[in-house]
């Protein structure tokens, strides 16, 4: 049995105090930690050089970058990069207490055939010499989540079945019970394990639950995608909401009955949205610590908080709307007649060639190969890079030099999910250099689609005889080197990526 740990992040100071925590554990340490940069402009300073994170945990640390398209893109950047059995999930403000690499390894060995997760027990402590502030007892309900990312086991032959997250929860929030819902409904069963982890209630200011109302909008989509049932199903609590649009409701209607002359109806509306401003702001008061601050946080957003919270569902169901119609249009979640992953060739298909490169300065990207790749993320279709690099084999380069020209060329084109490539000599007889299919059926495996699915693009014949190999299709985007046989042997042509992209997305 092995596991790696998936870590998307920002950056956070807490980050160093995760990865400090999992170097102090003691037990069977994961194969790989994938640690998932979410800046949309990433720094250069590695995130992995913490003084105190040394040793054993931190060679073993991949970083990846994700653009800034969420935890839920980041955490599929991570898992989708990974070959482990079981993959954990955790949040870079947690905390591992002692102890537990070895309850994670025990709750993973009793995981049964058909379980396909395993939950962690999410642990908040609140300060003891007073009551705990509203957000802090916001925080304390993570206890309670059902399949929480905070600490989250999932097999990866789960992940490949449902596909991953759905990219289209921006926030870290609904994205796990998604996922759950849909691994549930797949015929898997999720346990919770015996193994705790705490999770520290961070920094926030007087407005942070304002901010939180933002999940409306994702539990809008959660509606559309799972049915009205989704809560009960995702052990989620009913919520506000309707009393929120009620006393928003209310003082709309106080406001719009005046200039019409009906002050009986502006009164009672008014005293409506007053009743339930007071009644917000009692349940949210009692519990807590009472003083000047809190007290004067809580009247302010909780005047606030109905015309939030209506307003981010609102925005939830037109953006549902807006779903609907690009999957009518076709620019949605891929269907039979559209490819499950585009593979592309790297080398004068997506950036310069430029013989045996193992030098990150002289990337240079191909005339509009970004804006072309945009097309395929906004369409929401996994992409992966397959490229022979012989260079590898003849000793001319070193797969780090690799790594780092491909994480270079990553950087300027916008994230890629999947990056392989052979690092074989043409002698060598393997079954991944091109034209053999074996690159294509690995990021076809990688990327949890089946090799018949996916469209290879590349400037050569070799890309398309293993296309056509791995029972995939070809579309050629011919160069000066292109060969004239090889454009005539060329199942389909297409004068650049982008007019090669349009070509597969009908």
């Amino acid at each position: 049995m092995t596991y790696d740990v998936v870590i998307p992040t920002v950056g956070r100071a807490s980050l160093a105090r995760l990865l400090d925590a999992l170097a102090a554990q003691p037990g069977p340490r994961p194969e790989r930690i994938w640690l998932v940069d979410d800046r949309l402009a990433p720094i250069t300073a590695s995130l992995t050089s913490h003084s105190e994170a040394k040793g054993a945990v931190i060679e073993r640390v991949t970083l990846l970058r994700s653009g800034g398209r969420g935890p839920a893109a980041a955490r599929n950047v991570g898992w989708r990069e990974s070959s482990a059995e079981w993959i954990v999930f955790l949040d870079d403000d947690v905390v591992p207490p002692d102890g537990w690499t070895e309850a994670l390894v025990a709750d993973l060995a009793a995981a049964g055939r058909r379980v396909g997760g395993v939950q962690g027990r999410i642990v908040v402590p609140l300060p003891s010499e007073r009551r705990p502030t509203d957000w802090e007892r916001n925080v304390k309900g993570l206890e309670r989540a059902r399949w929480a990312t905070a600490d989250m086991a999932y097999r990866r032959a789960a992940l490949l079945q449902a596909g991953g997250f759905d990219e289209r929860f921006r926030r870290n929030y609904r994205e796990d019970a998604d996922l759950g819902l849909r691994i549930v409904d797949a015929g898997w069963t999720i346990a919770r394990g015996r193994r705790t982890i705490v999770h520290p209630v961070g920094a926030s200011g007087p407005w942070i639950s304002l901010r939180a109302q933002d999940g409306n909008a994702d539990d809008a989509l959660m509606r559309a995608l799972h049915g009205r049932d989704w809560r009960a199903r995702a052990g989620a609590p009913p919520g506000r909401l309707p009393r929120h649009a009620l006393t928003a409701t209310a003082a709309a209607l106080s406001l719009v009955a005046l200039p019409f002359r009906r002050p009986q109806t502006a009164k009672a509306a008014a005293a409506l949205w007053a009743v339930g401003t007071l009644e917000l702001a009692t349940r949210r008061i009692a519990p807590g610590p009472k003083t000047p601050k809190e007290l004067a946080t809580m009247l302010a957003t909780s005047a606030l908080m109905p015309f939030a919270a209506t307003g981010q569902r609102l925005r939830g169901h037109a953006r549902v709307a807006a779903i609907r119609a690009a999957d009518h249009r076709g620019a949605g979640v891929p269907r039979g007649d559209r490819p499950a992953a585009v593979l592309l060739d790297r080398d004068d298909t997506l950036i310069l060639d430029v013989p045996y490169n193992g030098d990150p300065a002289k990337v240079e990207p191909m005339p509009g190969a970004r804006e072309a790749l945009r097309t395929l993320r906004d369409a929401r279709i996994p992409t992966a890079v397959i490229s022979n690099q012989s260079g590898i084999g003849r000793g001319l380069l070193t797969e780090a030099q690799v790594r780092a020209v491909n994480a270079k060329a990553d950087a300027l084109l916008g994230p890629l999910d999947a990056w392989l490539f052979c690092p074989h000599a043409p002698e060598d007889g393997c079954d991944c250099r091109k034209p053999a299919p074996g690159l294509v059926r690995q990021a076809a495996a990688r990327l949890g689609v089946p090799p018949e699915r996916c469209v290879v693009i590349g400037d050569i014949g070799a890309d398309v005889e293993a296309a056509r190999a791995a029972g995939a299709q070809a579309v050629l985007v011919p160069t000066p080197r292109t060969r004239p046989e090889e454009v005539a042997a060329a199942p389909a042509v297409a004068p650049d990526l982008a007019s090669a992209i349009r070509m597969v997305l009908p």
